[in-house]
């Protein structure tokens, strides 16, 4: 299946909210954009995205975006789609704060829920409307496999995640026959730069195996994808688990 019509001399636009996501990042290197493309990172720190916009092989923009400032989401969408279409949107942007720092500040609880939940639905929203209007595109969202059964060590992160999965299947079921679709990306736990210091767990991976399986997924025209694949088994396996034991073994 083709990610971009298949025209000559088309140039793909691509956007990448969370531009200096290390996932987001090899979704794009994944992709093997041609030199042509435009491909737009979007985030809070202009350095950090010039940086990474100069390892894409690509002509790349930045633009600022702040996930928690929702007010500013429409017209931030509205601008990026009056300049031109938009074939696919990656919404990457995510942090993840200890739990412990978390009861500490409860507003960087509020910064999280917003940045990794809230923040996705305001942007696309507006993004679903100017692909339905312009009849095609992709949207691309990362969740996590947290977002199955948020555990005692990290409840904020993974209800967000849980609100940000089930937002994505509902926006997948609403933009049905109108030629956008969306991929669900459900990664298990990602070793780099979020995760630094903390142990890996069972079924780790890395970005790099991420960008290359949602790649694929794109190309096969798929709703969701697990990374790695046998994650999906788990999963189901974890909906099972009596909480009194749920209780004992999540970390």
């Amino acid at each position: 299946m083709n990610i971009f019509p298949n025209e000559a001399g088309y140039q793909p636009r691509v956007l990448l909210l969370g531009g200096t996501s290390e996932i987001g990042l090899a979704i794009l290197a994944a992709l093997g954009l041609p030199e042509s493309a435009e491909v737009i990172l979007a985030g809070r720190d202009e350095q950090r995205l010039a940086a990474a916009g100069k390892a894409l092989p690509a002509q790349v923009q930045t633009v600022p975006y702040d996930a928690t400032r929702p007010e500013g989401h429409q017209g931030f969408v509205d601008g990026l789609f009056d300049a031109g279409h938009l074939d696919l949107v990656i919404s990457a942007a995510g942090v993840l704060v200890p739990q412990a720092g978390l009861e500490r500040d409860v507003g960087q609880a509020a910064a999280m829920i917003e940045t990794n939940f809230t923040g996705h639905v305001s942007t696309l929203l507006a993004v679903a409307a100017r692909m339905r209007a312009q009849g095609r595109g992709t949207i691309v969202v990362l969740s996590s496999v947290a977002a199955v059964r948020p555990r005692k060590a990290n409840p904020v992160y993974g209800s967000a995640k849980a609100g940000l999965d089930a937002f994505a299947r509902g926006l997948a079921d609403l933009l049905h026959g109108t030629g956008v679709r969306v991929l669900l990306v459900r990664p298990g736990f990602v070793t780099g730069r979020m995760t630094a210091g903390l142990p890996p767990a069972p079924l780790a991976t890395t970005p790099e195996a991420v960008g290359k399986a949602t790649a694929a997924a794109l190309r096969r025209g798929q709703a969701t994808v697990w990374v790695p694949l046998p994650l999906a088994g788990l999963a189901l396996a974890l909906r099972l688990v009596p909480r009194p034991l749920w209780r004992r073994i999540s970390r």
